[in-house]
């Protein structure tokens, strides 16, 4: 759950942009890894998430790590958290050796200068999810709901804990369809049967809205995950059911156009007491310039939840500034 911190200002707020838009770039010169990091500080980030489908820090040789680092240094950029994408330590194929990642993970997020890392159970995407337009219309796999299912993620993710905790680092566990994260019920049963402090929730709830089934109740899952939350990755989608006709569309959107509230559920996070990072995350097209937009909405929407909003108009200093 959430290790107390100062709550930030709304322009202090770390927002971190994910870099799942650009390619896979792990044996990329350290100058390719300047260009792409330089577009997102252009966008106007302060913070990145080094996601792993960009680079995996944590198969790095120590010197590439070294040049990695000093890249996200040359254009100034915090690496606020490393996200391990599609590593379940649970996976019935994979599961020790994405354990064995992760730790080199964690180790290596550490030695970058991060403050969270983030994992999640979700395995590698199937045929027909990678042979569709939008992969989440596809069936994925799906874990096991069995006893020793549920102790071995406890346990594999509890040692994860332990080792961040001893780096100095955060845990923080992603949800997502189909897995022992998949439902906010479950996904906070998780954290508290793991019963460390350094290992909290990433409620990245647009993960399971944009399915094309039935789904629970967006702000319901906010309320219930966000008092045990560390991290969040953030994104929105416009949906549309036609229940009689059994059809669902979901498609991406910039969080302030989607079909759900983040100006509530900011405002619920930060009543819950909530004080971590967000990513900004958006699939498809110009996915960049979207959490760019992104970012600048969900500080407008962290000023009106930390009262700075009001204080501004009514000091007669910012009537307009949300129009900015």
């Amino acid at each position: 759950m959430s290790i107390p911190a100062p709550r930030p200002t709304s322009q202090e707020w770390p927002i971190a942009a994910a870099m799942l838009p650009f390619p896979a770039s792990q044996d990329a010169p350290a100058d390719t890894w300047v260009d792409h990091l330089a577009e997102v500080a252009y966008e106007g980030f302060t913070e990145v998430d080094l996601t792993d489908s960009w680079v995996r820090p944590g198969d790095l040789a120590p010197s590439r790590r070294a040049e990695l680092g000093d890249a996200v240094a040359a254009v100034g950029l915090d690496p606020v958290a490393l996200s391990a994408i599609r590593r379940s330590v649970i996976d019935p194929a994979t599961g020790e050796d994405n354990l064995a990642y992760s730790h080199r993970t964690i180790d290596a997020a550490a030695a970058l200068g991060c403050r969270v890392v983030s994992v999640g159970l979700h395995r590698p995407l199937l045929p027909a999810q990678r042979d569709a337009f939008w992969f989440w219309t596809e069936q994925g796999p799906v874990d096991e709901r069995d006893d020793d299912t549920w102790a071995l993620a406890v346990t594999r993710l509890r040692e994860l804990g332990r080792h961040a905790r001893e780096v100095g680092l955060v845990l923080s566990l992603e949800m997502y369809e189909d897995t022992l994260l998949g439902t906010a019920e479950s996904a906070v049963r998780l954290v508290h049967d793991i019963g460390d402090d350094a290992v909290g929730l990433n409620p990245d709830l647009g993960n399971l809205f944009r399915l094309h089934r039935r789904i629970e109740n967006f702000q319901s899952a906010v309320e219930a995950c966000l008092p045990v939350s560390n991290y969040w990755h953030v994104k929105s989608y416009l949906r549309d059911e036609d229940r009689a006709a059994g059809t669902v569309v979901a498609l991406p959107a910039p969080m302030e156009m989607g079909s759900v509230s983040y100006r509530t559920a900011v405002r619920t996070a930060l009543e819950a007491g909530y004080t971590g990072p967000f990513c900004v995350e958006h699939y498809g097209g110009d996915g960049l310039s979207v959490a760019a937009r992104n970012a600048r909405y969900l500080r407008r929407m962290l000023a009106v939840a930390t009262g700075e909003a009001r204080a501004s108009v009514l000091d007669g200093r910012g009537a307009t500034a949300g129009a900015r």
